[in-house]
């Protein structure tokens, strides 16, 4: 029996291999509109599409994860995200478009879904780190590629870039799946905790029925629409900024400022999950969050004022990726310290469809960026929902989340 180590290994390369799948798309948004002429606001439909399909499925796939372990429920969601991708580069009508990014939704929440749930079950601790790493796989799992996807983009059509990489990706991941497995409790490490955690299962529907689990999911809304504002709007941005294409030197590395950013972006938002997931391990879930939320008010408030500078509009993106990926390593491991391990991947993949919430948000930005003729009022917006998420993860969900797991403790 391979440990949980080499499980969570195996969790953190499947993650990489979904990654751009939401990580990757805004390079693909200007030259599909430059192809057909659909105009940027139907294309991101798709986007929206991909981001509700991703999460909203994640509670039956965490059923099926439950019920019958990782691997069919990983195997069927690697060969939906090759489909996916594949169907994209046929895609000539938006109807098609958008069927793709339902495909590749789905089984980009299979793969997700599942090996975040698994690290949970396999994890009792340090689960934040662990949950954080795998996330990472996710956030930071693009960044090698982004130079390879302009450069295909560029030489041979993004067409192309999302055949052989959807094909590519879509194949390691299914190969990978058959070496995931169910945790074995003789596998499994515990040690004591200064983290706070609950003595009780509790089923979903149990989960749904405590009031701190939707604070929980009202936080996540709150933090998660900014930070895919981003992720889907930052070519466009970049575009309207007219510094997309300006060349930008740091450290001796020069490269265009959206390559750039995307490719620093994707590092930070990989390196800050199991940072901030193993910080929140040692000081707590809430005061973490409390520091991250504000953070991330800072670095959107910078992107505002000083993004039109290249070489800021860079730095600034990274301090707003790294403010904002580690909510995918916080509240997995919240959600689990507060309703057990038994069920995490189906209770995980319930608080996850607040990532599909937010996506509405994210299209509701771009409709007040088009109606107020620019992007102040949606980094506004953003500020506001991070600074109000800091202070309910301070002064209303710590003293809930302590009351709930206090009431089983005797």
């Amino acid at each position: 029996m391979l440990g949980r180590w080499f499980q969570l290994l195996i969790g953190i390369i499947c993650m990489s291999m979904i990654a751009n799948l939401q990580y990757g798309w805004t390079l693909f948004v200007n030259p599909i509109d430059e192809k057909f002429g659909w105009g940027r606001s139907a294309i991101q439909i798709a986007f929206t599409i991909f981001v509700l399909t991703e999460t909203w499925f994640v509670p039956i796939e965490g059923y099926l994860v439950d019920k019958f372990g990782p691997r069919p429920v990983v195997c069927g969601g690697g060969i939906l995200c090759g489909l996916g991708w594949i169907m994209n580069a046929h895609a000539d009508a938006l109807t098609m478009l958008y069927i793709a990014a339902a495909v590749s939704g789905v089984g980009a929440g299979a793969v997700y879904g599942t090996c975040v749930g698994n690290v949970l079950k396999w994890f009792p601790e340090p689960r934040g780190l662990a949950a954080g790493m795998t996330a990472a796989g996710f956030g930071a799992g693009s960044a090698l590629t982004v130079i390879p996807i302009v450069k295909m983009i560029a030489a041979d059509g993004y067409q192309n870039a999302f055949w052989y990489f959807g094909i590519g990706q879509g194949a390691i991941v299914v190969f990978l799946s058959r070496m995931l497995s169910k945790p074995v409790k003789s596998a499994i490490t515990t040690v004591k905790s200064a983290i706070a955690k609950s003595r009780k299962d509790y089923t979903t529907i149990a989960m749904v029925k405590q009031p701190v689990f939707w604070i929980m999911y009202l936080m996540f809304v709150m933090v998660a629409a900014g930070g895919l504002m981003a992720t889907a709007r930052l070519g466009p941005i970049a575009k309207d900024f007219k510094i997309a294409g300006v060349t930008v030197s740091i450290l001796g590395l020069a490269l265009p400022a959206l390559t750039f950013a995307l490719t620093v972006d994707r590092v930070l938002n990989g390196l800050t999950r199991p940072f901030f997931g193993w910080v929140s391990d040692k000081i707590g879930r809430e005061q973490t969050m409390t520091l991250c939320f504000s953070f991330e008010c800072v670095g959107i408030l910078g992107l505002y004022y000083f993004g039109q500078d290249p070489v800021m509009f860079v730095l600034l993106t990274g301090l707003v990726f790294f403010a904002w990926g580690e909510i995918y390593s916080f509240f997995p491991s919240t959600n689990a310290d507060t309703f057990g391990s038994k069920f995490a991947a189906g209770n995980a993949g319930l608080r996850y469809t607040a990532n599909g919430t937010a996506s509405l948000l994210v299209l509701l930005f771009s409709v007040l960026a088009a109606v107020t003729g620019g992007w102040e009022s949606v980094f506004w917006v953003a500020i506001i929902l991070n600074g109000a998420a800091a202070i309910l993860a301070w002064f209303v969900l710590r003293p809930m989340r302590r009351k709930l797991i206090e009431s089983f403790s005797s």
